[in-house]
């Protein structure tokens, strides 16, 4: 008599808990309107409108955040606008659905590479390379960035710290 409360409120917990996981549906099952928003984010990637693309791609993932597909291609327009960091973060999310997703994998690591992380991005790329048994086209451009280094950055006058012992000059 005593354990009846506790024996409800925890059946009723469960009950809660298992349909929680039965209202999730898998990547197979994204749905098609996110998959027409995706496909519209990519040809306007590819004719060169990168915030159009982000629109479109960011409507997907809004329609259906299991839209992996969504969240490749949306960082790849975030690296194509040179943010690195909100690419490896959006690569990430696409991880977080599905772990041995190589070209997202390979992906977050170019990222890292170009933001000047290349000893994350070679970690990465062993995980990659133990995702993909054969030669992988993203494996081999992953490694390729890493050779190749983090991109030159070139120093404007504003960046430049001026020499504290140098004469300041006077203009009239």
């Amino acid at each position: 008599m005593r354990f009846t409360p506790a024996s409800i409120a925890l059946a009723a917990l469960l009950t809660t808990v298992s349909s929680m996981g039965q209202s999730q549906r898998p990547d197979s099952q994204i749905s098609p309107q996110s998959v027409e928003w995706q496909k519209a984010g990519e040809a306007a990637q590819q004719a060169g409108n990168l915030t159009g693309a982000t629109d479109a791609l960011e409507s997907a993932l809004a329609l259906d955040p299991r839209n992996r597909a969504a969240y490749v291609h949306l960082a790849e327009v975030a690296r194509a606008q040179g943010l690195q960091g909100k690419a490896i973060r959006l690569y990430k999310e696409a991880l977080l659905l599905d772990p041995t997703d190589v070209a997202a994998l390979a992906g977050q690591g170019e990222a890292m590479v170009e933001k000047g992380a290349v000893a994350k991005a070679k970690e990465v790329l062993v995980q990659a390379q133990k995702l993909c048994k054969a030669d992988c086209a993203p494996v081999g451009k992953l490694s390729a960035a890493i050779q190749k280094g983090p991109p030159v950055v070139a120093m404007t006058t504003k960046d430049a710290v001026p020499d504290p012992k140098a004469k300041p000059t006077e203009t009239p």
